[in-house]
Formats: C-alpha cells, structure tokens, sequence
C-alpha cells in the first residue's frame, strides 16, 4: 500500500499511517479524566460499551465511503468481535430554507470517523489498510483512544443540552469579528476559536475552532459563546 502523506502539526496530536506502535497506549498513560472509578456516569453511555474509541482521518469526502467499506472489511475478515462500531458524529443545526427554520444533520468533524474496537497488532492493519484512510490520530506513536468526556459529547450525550441553548439564544450579539470566545456548551463546550461570521438574523455564529489540528468553522447559537 503507498504511504499517504499527512500534514502535520506538532503541537497537536500526529496523524500518523504506518507507524505501527510497540504498544497501544491505555487510557490511563494519556489522560487524567478526574474520574477514577466511572461509579457516577450513566450505564447506557458509548464509552462504557465493549472496546475502546479511536479517531480515524480520511480523505476529504469519504467519511461515508470509509465507514461502508471499513463495515465491510470488518465482516469479510472476520472481525466483528473485536471492530464493534464505525461512527460518522453528526450534530443537529437549524438552519433557514424558504422563510422556515429546518433542523439539518451534518458531519461534525469533517475528514474523521470513530471506530469502537479491541485495538491490536491485528486489527490496527484491517483498519489502516482500508481504502481512503490516511490514519490514526495518535500521541507519542500510538493510536489514542478518547477520554470518557470526549466520547460522550462527541457522539451524542450533549445533544439535548445544545438543544436546550439553541431556545435560549440571544437576540443582541455582544461580540466582533475576529474577536476569540470560549464555547459554552454542547459539543465542543471548553473550546476556543476566532469569530469569522455573524448572522444576527439567524442568530448564529461562526467559530474557527482547531479540532485535531485542523481548523474547523464551527456555527453555533449567540448563547453558546462567551467571552474568553
């Protein structure tokens, strides 16, 4: 298989496609999620289901075809025991079509899918080695599986309560152009990134926010934001 270059930035995690680890790191050796013993999280939550979360980069537009392709490997090969789950997150945004205001889904990190897996000297190939795959976003070499807090937001959890702000939203927006804010909540609650679009009309906003060393616009409610 021909290598795929990857730009790199090196103060984020690196992409990397053929580097296989010595060893994949726990979820202790990278994070400290201030929850030691998990007693107070939900049963039901993706984090708690059998195997562990990784972020898997694709070519730009082959989310879907990743995700078809990598479900098909999976059950080719065997391995349904151990490749549990291929994700594509999606957030709600309510957008404006014809005068009506319509909730649509779209893909919340463009160029990435997450696969729930038993990840191993094994499985890391059947993934890698998919078409349209460049990688693992990884730390130190090796493939980083998410914290608890990152998995629950991403793929679902905080769906109703970025629901709850979109009815809050201000109808005054107190913030510039160009200016840096903090997300409040939903999703990327905790984020930061730089306005590059208001729409007072729609009462949303526009936030460059670097997501896996990427810069990403994110659109979110004027109540979401505040000044950092």
């Amino acid at each position: 298989m021909t290598d795929t270059s990857v730009k790199q930035d090196h103060q984020q995690p690196v992409i990397d496609d053929h580097a296989q680890p010595q060893r994949i790191l726990s979820e202790d050796d990278l994070f400290d999620d201030g929850d030691p013993d998990g007693s107070e999280q939900a049963p039901l939550s993706p984090y708690d289901k059998p195997g562990r979360w990784f972020v898997v980069h694709t070519q730009s537009g082959y989310e879907k075809k990743v995700k078809q392709n990598l479900e098909a490997r999976t059950a080719s090969m065997n391995m349904e025991g151990r490749i549990h789950e291929v994700v594509i997150p999606l957030c709600d945004v309510p957008e404006f079509k014809n005068g009506k205001k319509v909730i649509s889904s779209k893909r919340l990190f463009p160029g990435y899918v997450f696969v729930r897996c038993e990840l191993d000297d094994e499985v890391w190939p059947v993934i890698r080695d998919t078409p349209n795959v460049t990688g693992f976003v990884n730390q130190g070499g090796a493939p980083s599986p998410l914290r608890r807090r990152d998995v629950e937001a991403f793929l679902g959890v905080e769906a109703d309560r970025s629901r709850e702000a979109s009815k809050r939203a201000k109808p005054m927006f107190e913030y510039g152009m160009g200016e840096t804010v903090r997300v409040k909540d939903g999703p990327f609650a905790d984020f930061s990134g730089e306005i590059i679009e208001i729409n007072e009309d729609q009462l949303k906003v526009k936030v460059l926010v670097n997501i896996f060393g990427r810069e990403t616009p994110v659109e979110l409610e004027f109540a979401q934001v505040a000044r950092l």
